[in-house]
């Protein structure tokens, strides 16, 4: 009779891992106990001044002003990354010029000048340069106004920051992938729409949406314009009540509320992305082992040959 060993599986243990841990939750613990239990928080003020209609009304600002800023940013800098691949060596530089100033600009700096920018200039014109031939024109005062100069400055300096992003997705893409599409006879506008953004989108998503989440915290340097979104409107209230700290965490908690929600939907476009690569996958893995198969069967066919 053969004797069978037998072969205990004895799991790794990691103490100093479990050690961690149990740092890490006392951690926690002692900042809940600091914060949930500390009078000085004033956790009812914040209760009453969460949900009021002038908070709301200040956080519905900053919705607009981050969607309406997502929007034209993500129009622009697609352009501007479309010019700063471009072969023409003026489309480029001018790209080039313009990312380079508004990535170099603080946001509060470009929000100001647009602010006072009647007073460099009265009106605006359109027309022909360096001629007397005008179009129309319009009074720089009556143009800009708080809401449209905190969605110029906005988008200006988004947009920099947007086309590189973009520039960068494009850039990842395998140079292989461009000259299958040319191959292919498609113009140059489908192929990048068809064939090459949806490789980019994968490069592009993660860093995009990490823009799309500091332009949202970001909108509140339009307080410099006194524009009554959520940030200036807590001001305001806290400058009248003297309700600091509660005041603040109202805001806080609010912009934490839009950082989640932007996270949760970054999550569900990644994973359906990478299902339907997944998909395309084995449906391309499905093709290719059923020409396998004709081929086989084609190879294997049996040959009479006529005995004389």
């Amino acid at each position: 009779m053969r004797n069978v060993e037998i072969i205990k599986v004895v799991p790794a243990r990691y103490p100093l891992r479990a050690v961690g841990a149990v740092a890490a939750l006392f951690v926690l613990a002692v900042v809940i106990q600091s914060v949930a239990f500390n009078p000085r928080w004033e956790w009812a003020v914040f209760a009453r001044w969460f949900f009021d209609p002038v908070i709301l009304e200040g956080l519905g600002q900053t919705l607009l002003l981050t969607l309406i800023g997502t929007v034209l940013s993500v129009v622009i800098g697609g352009m501007l990354a479309l010019a700063r691949l471009s072969s023409s060596w003026l489309l480029s530089s001018l790209a080039w010029g313009y990312i380079w100033l508004f990535r170099s600009l603080p946001l509060i700096v470009v929000l100001i000048i647009l602010y006072n920018f009647s007073y460099l200039y009265d009106t605006l014109s359109l027309g022909v340069p360096f001629t007397r031939i005008t179009w129309g024109s319009f009074e720089t005062i009556n143009v800009l106004g708080q809401f449209s100069t905190a969605v110029v400055g906005l988008t200006l300096v988004q947009s920099a920051y947007t086309a590189e992003i973009i520039r960068g997705g494009f850039l990842g893409v395998d140079h292989g992938q461009y000259e299958a599409a040319a191959a292919l006879g498609l113009p140059a506008w489908r192929r990048t729409l068809r064939i090459i953004l949806p490789q980019a989108l994968r490069t592009i998503l993660p860093a995009g949406f990490n823009e799309i989440i500091s332009l949202a915290k970001g909108t509140a340097m339009v307080y410099v314009l006194a524009m009554p979104e959520l940030f200036y409107t807590i001001q305001m209230i806290y400058n009248r009540t003297q309700e600091v700290i509660p005041l603040l965490m109202v805001g806080a908690v609010w912009y934490l509320v839009i950082t989640t929600v932007l996270s949760a939907i970054q999550h569900l476009v990644e994973r359906s992305l990478a299902r339907s690569e997944r998909r395309s996958a084995v449906n391309q893995n499905r093709a290719s082992s059923r020409t396998r198969s004709v081929t086989t069967t084609q190879v294997q066919e049996p040959v009479h040959a006529s005995l004389s």
